[in-house]
């Protein structure tokens, strides 16, 4: 059946590297309609919204989409940015990626982390006497991805009704009484136990189905009693279930110490949004780092797949793109998988081991040069060189 996708290239390297898993999307013999979407900095500059209600209307409509990149800039430089005509009209800039994520309800988000061999970038550390050894680090993370810190409920200079319930919280009024109201910063982390039921459920249901032995939750309810306590208390419960699979817990801080102690001890982790964005980064610095890093975004009616990386804008303005498409690809895998083209799939991905272990065709930052024009002259492969090489080996 052939199928309509919403693409939305967004800003900096984000068409560039959407283009490039359009042709290998093509080549793998996918059949779709693709449907452009706006998104991104310049609909904020121009427009005062960075995610028009237009396609918000195109996901609904088609429910699939593949996205590139975003540039997201402090709240000063945003009105500094906007369109003289459109200040002062009290319009506030707010991530479209987030937006997208909360309007649609798309809580799963999904981050796998695989090394492919012969990836010079791959993590190696000292083995007994002296050796090197390159752990085979596999790991799948589950953010949940509309609530916690990125849930947007936040305030500067408190209105009366929040410092109110605020000052009626002792460790509030014993530690920020004497704090003028203008001086106080106040970002909430909530959580609700449905959404930690979902993603929990989710990243079970995934280790059960691809068979990995353990489901950690790396939260912090040491400290963050309530949000991080509730994840574990749903954690415990829901791993009753699948008697099969290990349930590990770790803090947050200490996970970011052992997964580059032993990375390959863990499978499957389940975090909050800020946590699971931080450890999901901290992994794909073991694989090869963001231009290796895909995800998806997945609610009950949509789904949204985008690599992790930024906009990268420096980039951008290349003659020739040199910035490695390797996430965007791995992206588009995913979709393919959750519309049911695994075999496609399956032979994108082993086009992808094929060039990495080849080592023949690699991008600049496989050969760990210094983001610049000049790095064709040295070697590197181009965006499309990239490309090219996944196709033939495609075939």
């Amino acid at each position: 059946m052939k199928r309509t996708v919403v693409t939305m290239p967004g800003d900096g390297i984000g068409g560039a590297v959407l283009d490039e898993a359009l042709r290998v999307l093509e080549a793998v013999g996918f059949e779709a309609d693709y449907v452009h979407a706006d998104i991104g900095w310049e609909f904020w500059k121009r427009e005062g919204n960075p995610l028009p209600d237009r396609t918000i209307d195109l996901l609904e409509k088609h429910r699939i989409a593949l996205f590139g990149a975003i540039t997201s800039k402090p709240k000063d430089k945003a009105l500094a940015a906007l369109d003289p005509s459109l200040r002062d009209k009290g319009l506030v800039y707010y991530s479209p990626i987030v937006a997208m994520r909360q309007h649609f309800n798309l809580d799963i988000c999904i981050r796998p982390c695989k090394a492919f061999k012969g990836n010079p970038l791959n993590f190696i550390r000292r083995g007994p006497e002296n050796t090197i050894e390159e752990p085979p680090v596999d790991v799948v993370i589950f953010r949940q991805n509309t609530e916690g810190l990125y849930g947007g409920v936040e305030w500067t200079d408190p209105p009366d009704n929040v410092y109110d319930a605020l000052m009626s919280h002792p460790k509030f009024k014993k530690n920020f009484a004497d704090v003028p109201r203008e001086d106080l910063a106040v970002s909430t982390r909530i959580f609700s136990r449905n959404a930690c039921r979902r993603i929990l459920k989710a990243a079970f249901e995934h280790a059960d189905k691809f068979g990995y032995k353990s489901v950690t939750i790396c939260e912090k309810p040491n400290v963050i009693r309530e949000s991080s306590g509730m994840m574990r208390e749903e954690g415990r419960k829901i791993s009753e279930k699948y008697p099969q699979i290990d349930l590990w817990e770790t803090n947050i801080d200490a996970q970011m110490m052992w997964l580059t102690k032993n990375p390959e001890n863990y499978g499957v982790l389940v975090s909050g949004n800020m946590f699971g964005d931080i450890v999901s980064d901290g992994f794909a610095g073991l694989v090869g780092g963001l231009g290796f890093a895909c995800s998806a975004n997945i609610g009950e009616e949509v789904s949204v797949f985008e690599p992790t990386h930024g906009s990268a804008p420096k980039y951008a303005d290349y003659k020739v793109s040199i910035v490695n498409p390797i996430a965007m690809i791995l992206s588009a895998c995913m979709m393919l998988d959750h519309l049911g083209e695994t075999e496609k799939a399956t032979r994108i991905r082993k086009a992808v081991e094929i060039v990495i272990a080849e080592g023949k065709v690699r991008s600049y930052d496989m050969l760990k040069l210094k983001g610049s024009p000049d790095v064709l002259e040295n070697g590197a492969a181009s965006t499309a060189e990239v490309t090219d090489a996944i196709i033939r080996a495609m075939n």
